[in-house]
């Protein structure tokens, strides 16, 4: 049931059964590498385009998914996906073997939320007994699309970030299953924040004020302080973005700083690794939540957090016709116990 302005209550707390992470070779000299499931150490993942490599990287992620159940393709009611390419590609080419409904989605850094949602949505109706959020993002193949092909060798600005070449998936049943696993108790779909950035190397500036809004508005929803959570986690607001959404809630007197935490912030070594201010793009939240973040509330060390994914909707079209950058959050809480 819908509380407050924008929160969904999901009274039949589904729960986040397994999750499935996949990552490329410089997310492995990070500091994270031990909670991938697996990765690879060829950027084309033995094929002959980025772009060929992305959707190989996430059917390989969701494959792995599926061995974890296990269960077959047929036993998969729905699978919802997306990337940041063009017409989704990675996505759909990837399903296309599958033989599974797929809902394709685009939210930009912001699709594994939006994805997980309507996952959990589906299966707390009843419309579906076994359901797959994915999304991922490649390196290469994002600064072919959204800034300059890797052959004209650019410099990055000091505000930009690196697009992690990885994918995550995860499976949602409902709550009767007995296996031990976090339950999907609420959902906070964002509105889209324009805060008039209009330079696409310093996404954390134009994300962090939808961030903001998005959080705001599901702890006023759901009648929380910001410490109920263990940690409330951000996709890739990055070190500048992270920092921004700090000041915006201690601006209302709130002190999130011990608590938040940020995927692209901590999925790199900042101070060996060139990534400037951290990690971005659909596969970093999607791959630190499947394996770190998970990892940590299936061991109870975290019982309760916030995960909320941001994107900037943008295309390099419309930042060439003087457009601005439109920003979005979707947030989901997961909890250990209901």
């Amino acid at each position: 049931m819908k509380i407050g302005n924008q929160t969904i209550k999901l009274e039949n707390t589904p729960k986040l059964l397994h999750t499935s992470s996949i990552v490329g070779p410089k997310e492995m000299q990070g500091p994270l590498a031990m909670y991938f499931d697996t990765h690879t150490d060829d950027i084309f993942f033995g094929e002959k385009s980025f772009e060929k490599a992305e959707s190989k990287l996430m059917k390989t992620c969701i494959e792995n998914l599926l061995t974890k159940v296990p269960t077959d393709n047929q036993s998969i009611d729905y699978i919802f996906a997306g990337d940041l390419l063009n017409q989704c590609i990675s996505s759909g080419y990837c399903i296309r073997d599958l033989e599974i409904p797929f809902f394709g989605l685009y939210g930009a850094c912001s699709t594994f939320c939006e994805s997980l949602t309507l996952a959990s949505l589906f299966v707390n109706a009843g419309y579906a007994k076994k359901a797959i959020a994915a999304t991922s993002s490649h390196f290469c193949s994002a600064e072919r699309q959204f800034r300059m092909p890797l052959e004209h060798g650019n410099q990055m600005s000091s505000t930009a970030q690196c697009t992690v070449t990885g994918s995550g998936s995860a499976i949602v049943v409902p709550k009767e299953i007995s296996i031990q696993s976090p339950f999907i108790t609420h959902a906070t779909p964002g509105k889209i924040i324009d805060f008039g950035i209009t330079d696409m190397a310093n996404m954390g500036a134009a994300m962090a004020p939808a961030a903001y809004n998005t959080i705001s508005t599901h702890l006023n929803d759901t009648q929380r302080k910001a410490d109920y959570y263990d940690a409330i986690i951000t996709g890739d607001l990055g070190t500048l973005g992270s920092q921004i959404l700090v000041d915006l809630f201690n601006n209302e007197g709130v002190d999130i700083s011990n608590i938040h935490k940020d995927c692209g912030a901590i999925i790199y070594d900042l101070n060996t690794q060139d990534v400037k201010c951290g990690g971005s793009g659909c596969g970093c939240m999607a791959s630190v939540f499947s394996g770190f973040f998970f990892e940590q509330l299936k061991t109870k060390k975290l019982n309760k957090v916030l995960i909320v994914a941001t994107g900037a909707l943008m295309s390099p079209l419309a930042c060439q016709q003087g457009e601005s950058i439109p920003s979005i959050a979707h947030a989901v809480a997961i909890e250990n116990e209901v």
